[in-house]
């Protein structure tokens, strides 16, 4: 049962993906409701679910100072270790073309993380019971399919070609399965798992407020984009509150 749970995640971030690849040539609407997206899944769904597993150890505002830390350890990864470079100065700006492969590749690898945690959870919450494993996995579809449209916008903004961006979206796909798969054969504490769930958080915000909320407003009308991501964050936020989390 979970692992068949965990295979409909599959399908739902490949479907997202396949969105993504579509209609690339609007890619500046799909980045606006991206960052809606990514923005409601912070907010709505993995802060909430982290104070919940982690309020018989921690208080709220310790979980929210780990989502703090999860955006500083990506602002430091992004800035010092991918070269993140101010595109006024032609130099940087050759640096920065070298280098945004780089930064798509660490997007998509905390979504990838992120997606096997999901899984993780899907199998953790069925360990409690049916009915808890049940609202997770719903809450994990609905929010898996925005997960595959952020990584191939991730990929693609970041100058990585479709095929890249492919086998990222496979590897994101993919990792639920193996997240549920592993549950088998441990089990992780709810407080641990807190922590885990609200430095992801962190990391989404960043990805949110740097990567896609600039790049969907660069050059393009600033009131469809504008009303692309409250559209995100809208369709998320809804999502999220039916599946019961």
């Amino acid at each position: 049962m979970i692992i068949l749970i965990a295979f409909g995640t599959f399908l739902s971030t490949l479907l997202g993906g396949w969105v993504a690849l579509r209609f690339k040539d609007k890619l500046h609407l799909v980045l606006g409701f991206s960052a809606g997206a990514v923005i409601s899944v912070a907010f709505f769904d993995l802060i909430p679910e982290a104070i919940a597993l982690g309020s018989g150890r921690f208080a709220p505002d310790i979980i929210l100072q780990f989502t703090a830390v999860g955006f500083i350890m990506y602002l430091i990864l992004d800035r010092l270790v991918f070269f993140h470079a101010h595109h006024d100065d032609i130099e940087a700006e050759h640096s920065a073309h070298l280098s945004h492969p780089r930064r798509g590749t660490l997007g998509a690898s905390s979504m990838a993380l992120h997606s096997f945690f999901d899984g993780v959870a899907i199998g953790l919450a069925f360990q409690v019971s049916a009915s808890v494993g049940s609202v997770v996995a719903v809450a994990v579809l609905v929010h898996d399919f925005s997960d595959g449209i952020n990584t191939v916008n991730v990929i693609l903004k970041n100058k990585g070609g479709a095929r890249f961006a492919m086998r990222w979206l496979f590897v994101v796909a993919i990792a639920p399965i193996i997240g549920a798969t592993a549950t088998l054969f441990f089990s992780l504490q709810e407080s641990s798992l807190a922590i885990i769930l609200s430095i992801f958080a962190g990391f989404f915000l960043y990805i949110s407020a740097t990567d896609l909320i600039p790049e969907s407003h660069h050059a393009h009308p600033k009131i469809i984009t504008t009303v692309m991501t409250l559209l995100g964050m809208l369709v998320l936020y809804l999502a999220i509150l039916f599946a019961g989390v």
